[in-house]
């Protein structure tokens, strides 16, 4: 297993970045990591923390790019960022995956450019866990790598979530429910009734019909739930929002604590050919091992591959 790591991305880089990379090591030591990034500033760190870099490879880039920066712009001007040499990495087949907690937009910006969609996907998208009182949790796409959606790319986002479903949760059938403001189909704005007939007709999923907000945290009632990147960003941060306020609160409990995103590590991009994982901003060293981990069970799940048959 070979996996990347931006050691440049994040709040915390290149600290965090590389200690969660020892310690993921020292759990599986059978697995390669090389690490992207200014190789002075992270050979540094290792001295900080007297811990033994021989045992990794350090890819040199010269270049990085800021949170804040436009993404689009930044991947097409700084070709030796580390986002976009990891992702190059990918794309030539010397690692498995590449993981990286920087800029969201460029880290999809450069999944797409360097490693193209799978063919008969226009939008790829970004993943979020759903959790749930009971049994696997479910998944909700998109979660803002598409603040504007066409009909068709819910329908290929509802595809894309099934197929990573049945793979990662092991739901055989998954339910697929459209994410709206009431349960009739009659409901909705423009988008979501045109994506509801499109849904509805196609036969390779098992629509459910609309789902709305206060239900998509019950066990039973979506293992999928489809919206556009906007609707799936504010549904994301929102809960972010109340676990924190909830724990900073010392309220607590097993249920709460499944909206802790550092007990998942990060999301796959789900529709492009190689394997991203992106992070949270601030992801500390601990989340960056649950991303390399999930990141080995995604490039050892043969997703792509997968997604590819099912289209």
């Amino acid at each position: 297993m070979r996996l990347g790591l931006d050691a440049m991305g994040g709040d915390f880089a290149p600290l965090e970045a590389v200690k969660g990379a020892i310690q993921y090591s020292a759990e599986n030591p059978d697995h390669h990591i090389s690490l992207f990034g200014d190789q002075i500033a992270i050979e540094q760190v290792f001295t900080e923390l007297n811990a033994d870099s021989s045992a990794y490879t350090i890819v040199h880039c010269s270049e990085q790019i800021g949170m804040s920066e436009h993404g689009a712009r930044a991947v097409a001007t700084k070709k030796n960022s580390s986002i976009n040499v990891g992702t190059s990495y990918v794309k030539e087949g010397a690692i498995d995956c590449f993981i990286g907690s920087g800029n969201t937009g460029a880290m999809l910006v450069s999944s797409i450019f360097i490693l193209k969609p799978i063919v008969g996907i226009n939008r790829p998208t970004i993943t979020s866990i759903l959790p749930r009182s009971e049994g696997p949790n479910g998944l909700i796409l998109d979660v803002g790598a598409n603040a504007d959606c066409k009909p068709e790319s819910l329908r290929q986002f509802a595809l894309l979530g099934s197929v990573y479903t049945k793979i990662i949760s092991g739901i055989d059938n998954p339910k697929v429910a459209l994410l709206n403001i009431g349960e009739e189909k009659e409901k909705g704005n423009q988008l979501t009734q045109e994506a509801f007939k499109l849904l509805e007709q196609d036969k390779s999923l098992n629509f459910v019909g609309n789902i709305e907000g206060r239900d998509i945290f019950t066990t039973g009632a979506a293992d999928v739930v489809v919206c556009d990147g906007f609707t799936g960003n504010i549904v994301l941060k929102t809960s972010e929002g109340l676990f924190y306020k909830l724990a900073k609160s010392g309220i607590t409990s097993d249920f709460l604590n499944k909206f802790n995103f550092k007990n998942y590590g990060g999301a796959p991009i789900l529709g492009v050919n190689g394997n991203i994982i992106i992070g949270h901003g601030i992801s500390k060293a601990d989340t960056f091992c649950q991303m390399l981990k999930q990141g080995a069970n995604l490039a050892q799940s043969k997703l792509v591959e997968k997604i590819k048959s099912a289209l």
